[in-house]
């Protein structure tokens, strides 16, 4: 079962590259050999797939500046929880886990912090950002009120290309739910929202938008981890698509407000406070 998961893994990997390209001829095919029962473990590729299946940015873009490699590294420990809230970053130790000298390590926690992520104290250095439920709670309203107002303008501004982009994110974010890797999962889904955000052409909502959400990056991961059923946020994220191809402005304001709107339910689980906080 593990080897059909895999091939599975890299065939909607495969899938989500085609689409990025426009290749829409070679995705028919590449799809009805999938359907034949052509897959075979280690296979997943056709000749004229390799080129655009091993672009950069298939493996998340070009590579990042060192500063910002180490962000990322220290993002992901934060929103798993190796890096709890309200606790001390100690430079030295982190330092020598990540393999960088102090000098990047500075630089990073200085990006986090202005992301809310992390907190620079006097006499105490940094800090994981810890804020209180009511202050997730108004932000969750605010990014709901954002991401409804972005699919409202995205269905009509998008344009196909756009749209055959989101559909290929979305290949991806079903990939690594395939292979049951949520962390590469939330990523995959906060870039679908990324790209619909980007569809609004608003440039004061991209903003707005990116500076809140970075600030409940952790918290909707966590969420994301509290999520028992996993295949309905799967069909929300369907419905989502549908309702953009149709460009449906109405729908999809409708429903990417509802689909944050579930998220306060999580984390207010989590947080062990009332969901009408």
């Amino acid at each position: 079962m593990k080897g059909f998961d895999n091939c599975l893994y890299r065939a909607m990997r495969k899938a989500g590259s085609y689409i990025r390209n426009g290749m829409q001829n070679e995705f028919v095919a590449f799809g009805a050999l999938c359907y034949a029962g052509f897959m075979t473990e280690g296979s997943v590729s056709t000749a004229q797939g390799d080129q655009a299946a091993t672009r950069p940015d298939d493996a998340g873009g070009p590579r990042l500046p060192l500063t910002q490699r180490v962000a990322g590294a220290i993002r992901d420990m934060i929103v798993q929880d190796q890096l709890k809230p309200g606790e001390r970053i100690r430079e030295r130790a982190l330092s020598e886990v990540l393999k960088v000298s102090r000098t990047p390590l500075r630089e990073a926690l200085k990006l986090l912090s202005a992301e809310g992520l992390v907190e620079i104290l006097p006499h105490r250095g940094a800090v994981v950002a810890n804020p209180e439920p009511q202050e997730i709670y108004g932000k969750l309203q605010v990014l709901g009120v954002l991401e409804s107002l972005a699919g409202e303008l995205a269905a009509v501004q998008a344009t196909d290309e756009e749209i055959s982009e989101v559909r290929a994110l979305h290949f991806e974010m079903l990939a690594s739910y395939t292979r049951k890797n949520r962390l590469e999962y939330f990523k995959a889904n906060q870039k679908i929202h990324r790209a619909i955000l980007s569809c609004s052409r608003n440039e004061a909502l991209i903003e707005t938008h990116s500076r809140i959400n970075a600030q409940l990056y952790r918290v909707r991961y966590q969420s994301n981890l509290r999520n028992r059923k996993w295949q309905s946020a799967i069909e929300e994220h369907e419905d989502i698509l549908h309702a953009l191809e149709a460009r449906d402005s109405g729908r999809l304001s409708a429903l990417l407000r509802a689909h944050l709107g579930s998220t306060w339910a999580k984390v207010s689980e989590m947080l062990g406070v009332s969901g009408s906080e």
